[in-house]
């Protein structure tokens, strides 16, 4: 890692945990989706518990590399075929996910979207290592001149087309909340009915460990430790988007990954956003995908923006350290330490 670089990659973390008495529990870390990645199951049955997390891991690497934006991939082909103006035919996976990531963005008002991978790729955020430097103004301006977004894309069946040549998908916003719904999938199938899983920060409760309910801790964006800790139910996943998970610094300035489409630059009003997702199909997804739209709005649309995305759990941490969190949250949340002065709005 260059010198002056700085990457913290979890924002939302499982405590320690304490020892599970006679109920086995079986614990696997990896390194995937450019983050670490955990899964903890509790069962009665080790080799069963150990079967299962293994799945859940082939699965998170095979999406890993199917779906990689700048390496050799299924994603990268179609990127290739987007620039050279040419349709393409995708796997029906693919073609799904586009579909659904298109649906996401347009709920969100395209703060979140998936076709600006070549403004990530400006940015230096296409990389494990990030270059301490800032991009040209003017391929700033020419990129925002081109305006390329998911928008653009077109899917009919299973062929994916673009009428703007500069789009450029990077799923690296959605795919890691795609992995909890279906390794969530993946456990339940296999008889699994209690675990954790913790992609980078997104985590996923399934059942509860021996019958107390799982606990994870929010991250104080610029303090170690958690800020709260909020106890989890069933099928219900929680994420959290940070300015200090992947970002560098220049001059003493602090660039992070999440990019406004707007202005083609990072967004510095806000520090992190968690949001907290009900149980559904789609829980792992929405937590991944809901909070950059909620991170990138700002100050005075947050709120607005989560009622867009139908997200009622939020926390907010503003630039100034002003911490805002809606009424549905602050209920389910247990501060530690002496209890920060925040704004609770509804």
């Amino acid at each position: 890692m260059r010198p002056g670089l700085k990457l913290v990659l979890l924002g939302v973390f499982a405590l320690l945990l304490a020892a599970c008495g006679r109920t086995p529990l079986q614990e696997q870390q990896a390194y995937v989706f450019g983050t670490r990645v955990e899964v903890i199951v509790v069962g009665d049955d080790p080799a069963q518990g150990r079967q299962a997390i293994a799945a859940v891991l082939r699965e998170f690497d095979r999406l890993h590399r199917a779906y990689h934006a700048w390496q050799p991939s299924e994603l990268s082909a179609l990127n290739d075929a987007i620039a050279a103006g040419q349709p393409h035919t995708v796997s029906p996976e693919l073609a799904g996910f586009v579909r659904e990531a298109q649906a996401l963005s347009k709920q969100g008002d395209y703060l979140f979207d998936p076709g600006i991978g070549r403004l990530i790729k400006l940015w230096g955020f296409q990389s494990d290592e990030f270059r301490t430097e800032l991009p040209p103004a003017a391929d700033i301006k020419a990129w925002l001149a081109s305006k390329p977004s998911i928008a653009d894309i077109a899917v009919d069946g299973d062929t994916v087309k673009s009428r703007n040549r500069q789009v450029a998908l990077d799923f690296g916003g959605y795919l890691k909340g795609v992995a909890l719904d279906r390794a969530a999938a993946i456990l339940r199938q296999l008889g699994i009915h209690n675990a954790l899983i913790n992609i980078g920060g997104n985590v996923m409760a399934l059942g509860s460990k021996q019958g107390k309910k799982w606990r994870v801790g929010i991250q104080h964006p610029r303090q170690p430790g958690p800020l709260a800790t909020v106890s989890l139910d069933d099928g219900e996943a929680i994420g959290t988007s940070g300015d200090y998970q992947r970002y560098f610094e220049v001059d003493g300035q602090r660039y992070p990954h999440l990019l406004d489409p707007r202005s083609g630059r990072p967004a510095s009003h806000t520090q992190a956003v968690t949001v907290l997702i009900p149980a559904g199909p789609k829980a792992g997804t929405l937590s991944d995908a809901s909070s950059k739209p909620i991170f990138i709005a700002g100050p005075d649309a947050w709120r607005d923006m989560a009622r867009k995305m139908d997200v009622g759990l939020v926390l907010r941490v503003d630039r100034d350290n002003r911490i805002f969190v809606t009424a549905a949250l602050n209920k389910r949340l247990e501060y530690l330490g002496q209890t920060p002065d925040i704004s609770v709005v509804e």
